[in-house]
């Protein structure tokens, strides 16, 4: 319960005890009067001339089949879009209503919806709401113009970009083991993400640091600027249904144990007031949401396990809860895995992932305000911008997208498909503000092998072949790639709705082992990561294109580590 809601019902028992005026009890709240519903309404974006806003509408009276919330604005904001509700405004006041599939608000139930609108000046939380006629109290709303509104727990509102302006933290477990490497200390103060890929990392494990160890690191890295922390949220139950050698230690069903010992302990320690000054950037649940678009009955790649996740719902589940539980925080910043182009860039693909995570993202008490944004090409190595062709050439009467290696795909690198997938995130529903992270850690393809120019006009392949940065042998090969480089540095704000290019994989670590190896991680071993395996459906049935004796995925890969430094582009 927060501090406010809590002395707003205190006040109102003592009115009620004052007129002798009978309130309802609210659900879990037994002996203290409550007032019939209580709004919780958050501005989550803001910038010059615009907003973004989630509200929570809780219901402690008598269950409902359809319902109408009313507030009026102070200033002059307009509502221009929403989601979950139907809105309409009329002058200052302003109408949200049920939609078809939202309308039922049991006795202590919730609902959520969310829009964006515009302002000048200032942006002032509505100061009364009613529902159905009936006033509410406000439950935890955020006033943007003053930082030190009580009712704000994270002490502001969240910046459109949480990048910019801000350092980023340097992880110095990873910082070691580059600059142990020769030449390693050229790039060993670069910012990586922090993998929490199991339960056990969070206290750390293994001599490792825990969660709030690199809290404290960062702590001290901060300074009196701005900071960046950024989380890898990694344990979903039956993790990576379609790749092995990423598999987790939950079972499929392990939901709550996922909920309960992950989830809500990261929370927990992300709530600390001790940690309020940094600005944390989850991405959460790498490959998992595509892989239920993707690997499912009845396509071809379709495996078991990702049936088996997409029919318990756990995936979508856990996403949700996760979103929930950690987007709370002034000072979090949710990014939702969003695969890369070579993954899910085709026609059957690239609308049903924005659905599947909107899915997830409106799931177990998630909204898709609790979304900042998504991130592509995570531990990938999809070129960032193919340089000497387009989507849009052709070559003796035939289209790129007839290539073998574009494959009839809508996009040839991951900036036209970040920027892409933003566009038709938001035509789906999610704010206006959402933006995108591209893993860049890995995808530079430098050195010798990389093309000076475009290939010849032979044909269509020969075009595509000789011209193409990426120079795996099938754009779904993914594991230990031989001949990768280093890519972008990672930088803020590099293009039109791009936060930041970022390494969340740091550059080094495995991506998995070339043949089985016995360990206590819940690892299994993948053949794409065997360098003598001939391929499956994901990758047309191409050899895999995987480094030799690489081991288990995370561990450290020194002959990886030097291949990136020597084909890095730009280069070192």
């Amino acid at each position: 319960m927060s501090r406010t809601r809590t002395a707003l019902l205190a006040a109102l028992a003592l009115v009620a005890g004052a007129s002798g005026t009978a309130l309802a009890v609210a659900p879990g709240d037994a002996g203290i009067a409550a007032v019939p519903c209580t709004v919780d309404y958050k501005v989550q974006n803001q910038w010059d001339t615009g907003f973004t806003a989630a509200v929570t509408i809780t219901n402690n009276t008598t269950a409902k089949s359809s319902w109408s919330l009313k507030w009026a604005y102070a200033g002059n904001q307009k509502v221009t879009s929403g989601w979950n509700a139907k809105i309409s405004q009329s002058g200052t006041a302003v109408t949200a209503a049920n939609e078809s599939y939202n309308g039922t608000l049991a006795t202590g139930g919730s609902v959520s919806f969310g829009f964006q609108g515009t302002y000048s000046g200032t942006n002032a939380v509505p100061a009364t709401f009613t529902l159905d006629g009936v006033t509410c109290n406000v439950d935890g709303g955020t006033d943007p113009t003053d930082p030190t509104d009580p009712t704000d727990p994270g002490g502001g509102t969240k910046v459109d970009n949480p990048y910019a302006g801000a350092k980023v933290y340097v992880n110095p477990e990873w910082s070691a083991n580059a600059a142990a490497e020769p030449g390693g200390s050229r790039i060993a103060n670069q910012p990586t993400g922090v993998w929490l890929d199991r339960i056990a990392a969070i206290n750390g494990t293994g001599g490792k640091m825990g969660l709030r160890a690199h809290l404290d690191e960062a702590l001290k890295q901060k300074g009196s600027g701005e900071l960046v922390v950024q989380l890898v949220i990694y344990d979903l139950p039956g993790r990576d249904c379609s790749a092995l050698a990423s598999n987790g230690e939950l079972g499929p069903t392990e939901i709550d144990k996922y909920k309960t010992q992950y989830i809500d302990p990261i929370a927990a320690i992300l709530a600390d007031p001790k940690y309020a000054s940094l600005r944390i950037v989850n991405t959460v649940e790498l490959d998992s949401l595509p892989n239920l678009v993707t690997n499912v009955t009845p396509r071809a790649t379709a495996t078991a396990n990702c049936d088996t996740m997409k029919a318990n719902g756990n995936y979508v589940k856990g996403v949700g809860y996760a979103l929930n539980k950690l987007g709370d925080a002034a000072n979090v910043y949710n990014y939702v895995d969003a695969g890369h182009h070579g993954w899910l860039g085709w026609d059957d693909n690239f609308s049903a992932t924005v659905q599947t995570i909107k899915q997830a993202a409106t799931a177990e008490g998630a909204t898709v305000n609790d979304v900042q944004g998504f991130i592509t090409n995570t531990a990938n190595y999809s070129a960032l911008k193919e340089q000497n062709f387009t989507i849009n050439d052709s070559v003796n009467g035939k289209s790129v997208r007839e290539s073998k290696w574009v494959d009839w795909n809508r996009y040839v690198d991951e900036l036209s498909y970040a920027q892409a997938f933003r566009q038709e995130a938001v035509n789906q529903g999610f704010p206006a503000g959402v933006g995108m992270l591209i893993d860049t850690s890995r995808n530079g393809w430098g050195g010798t092998a990389r093309p000076t120019g475009p290939g010849a006009t032979t044909d269509v392949d020969t075009y595509v072949n000789g011209g193409r940065i990426d120079r795996r042998i099938h754009v779904g090969n993914w594991c230990n790639q031989s001949g990768a480089g280093l890519g972008e540095r990672p930088q803020a704000s590099p293009a039109a709705g791009i936060d930041a290019y970022v390494w969340i994989k740091p550059p080094g670590e495995s991506d998995g082992s070339s043949s089985a190896i016995p360990n206590d991680e819940g690892k299994g071993f993948d053949r794409m990561c065997d360098p003598t395996y001939t391929g499956n459906p994901r990758n047309n049935n191409n050899m895999s294109g995987a480094l030799p004796n690489a081991p288990l995925s995370g561990h450290w890969f020194s002959a990886q580590f030097q291949q990136l430094m020597q084909n890095a582009y730009p280069a070192l």
